[in-house]
């Protein structure tokens, strides 16, 4: 089960947040914890572990990019996202920048867009990291589109397209 915590001072925007995500996901597939108090979360972050944080960006005592930024050196496996009304440039470049923010969350919220944004979030691994082969591979397709598909025969020869052998062992 996936774990989600959210950090909005406002009581009735969390509850709105809970209540709407409880209608699109099952309690086994998420379980959602709310919390209106920032410094309180931060020691719940550090209590337990959370696949996805949302924080609202306004709040007192400690801002939302401070909160997100602090949620990531506790554990970067965490996908932080950032809920505000706020939409200055400004706000967005420090969340991205100090938080690593993986999704920007406008208030009023689309209630289709935040349940997709959430659904990428709990799908992302923010650890992931390619292989150098799988990194090869990438900037050879963007130098020759289609140059790592390669059609193997049976015998583990290369088939050139549109070729197949007729005869064991034949290219």
């Amino acid at each position: 089960m996936k774990r989600l915590l959210i950090v909005d001072d406002e009581t009735p925007v969390l509850h709105a947040l809970r209540r709407m995500l409880l209608r699109h996901f099952r309690p086994q597939q998420l379980d959602v914890e709310v919390c209106a108090d920032p410094l309180q979360a931060l020691q719940r972050l550090q209590q337990a572990r959370f696949d996805v944080l949302i924080s609202d960006y306004r709040m007192p005592q400690l801002d939302g990019v401070t909160l997100l930024a602090h949620a990531r050196e506790l554990d970067p496996r965490t996908v932080r996202m950032m809920l505000s009304a706020a939409a200055d440039f400004g706000t967005v470049l420090a969340a991205v920048n100090r938080a690593g923010v993986f999704r920007y969350i406008p208030k009023p919220w689309s209630e289709p867009q935040l349940v997709a944004d959430l659904g990428a979030a709990l799908a992302f691994d923010p650890c992931a990291v390619p292989s150098a082969d799988e990194l090869e591979r990438r900037r050879l397709e963007a130098l020759e589109p289609g140059i790592t598909q390669v059609e193997w025969g049976p015998n583990g020869e290369v088939l050139m397209p549109g070729h197949l052998p007729t005869r064991p062992g034949e290219l």
